[in-house]
């Protein structure tokens, strides 16, 4: 099995790829928050730098963390003081180091298209989880910049985006929890927006600042991304324009059935 993306190359630049509007980011922490208070302990799989549990344990939930990548969890601790704000473990998700019903509630955000074995992170996720609990994931909500995506992904050679779940594909993740018993619930969508335009994206395809890219060579980048500047240029009128004016951030939540079977 192809191993589960990292990102220590990315460890330097994450924060500022993964910039939300404040307003959205405060809805969505306020969300997860509301989501996890009176739970117990929360995981989040991909903590990352901490993004989210940072300013989750910040209002109060007694979060723990767990990711691939020690440079990611490096700068976590960085921007912590130096000191662990919480447990961190150093883990792939799809073999999570905790006993059975260790969680009132898990989440994650954005890390199952870099996993091949991304339903075994479904049955970790509920093995943790003690019954009755919840697991919060994000798969995005992009719009438009699916179709720029897909048309350096097809000049690159026909390279598929994800390695795991395609974010594009919910029901196979609403499928992989329902084995377990599980309901979806779709949490208000956040509308938000990115300010990125549309030939600054371009720029991050051709340098490979996304994880999607990493796996097109340098050279190939190089020649894809102006056959895919043009198409731009000639399909939205403007590369200045934001790629994605609009955006639903959307988190869907798995309820776990009790032990009598009762969501």
């Amino acid at each position: 099995m192809t191993e589960s993306v990292r990102f220590d190359r990315a460890a330097e630049y994450y924060d500022r790829t993964r910039a939300a509007d404040p307003r959205a980011m405060a809805e969505v922490l306020e969300q997860l928050r509301a989501e996890s208070v009176g739970r117990g302990r929360c995981l989040e799989i991909g903590v990352g730098t901490g993004i989210l549990a940072l300013a989750l344990a910040e209002r109060g939930i007694p979060m723990v963390g767990v990711d691939l990548s020690a440079p990611m969890l490096s700068k976590l601790l960085d921007k912590a003081g130096g000191r662990a704000p919480f447990p961190l473990t150093l883990a792939d998700a799809t073999s999570l180091p905790f006993e059975d019903g260790s969680f009132g509630v898990a989440l994650g955000r954005w890390v199952l298209h870099l996993i091949p074995g991304w339903e075994q992170v479904v049955d970790e996720l509920v093995r943790v989880v003690r019954p009755g609990g919840v697991v919060l994931l994000n798969l995005g909500g992009f719009r438009r910049i699916w179709s720029i995506v897909d048309r350096f992904l097809d000049a690159a050679g026909g390279i598929p985006f994800a390695v795991g779940l395609d974010p594009r594909e919910p029901e196979q993740l609403d499928t992989a929890f329902a084995r377990h018993g599980a309901e979806v619930r779709l949490l208000p969508p956040i509308p938000s927006r990115d300010e990125t335009t549309i030939g600054e994206f371009l720029e991050e395809m051709r340098t490979g600042l996304h994880s999607w890219t990493w796996r097109v060579p340098d050279e190939v980048r190089e020649q894809a991304v102006p056959a895919v500047r043009a198409w731009a240029e000639h399909e939205f009128g403007s590369l200045d324009e934001p790629v994605e004016p609009e955006v639903d951030i959307g988190w869907r939540a798995y309820d776990l059935p009790r032990p009598d079977g009762i969501l």
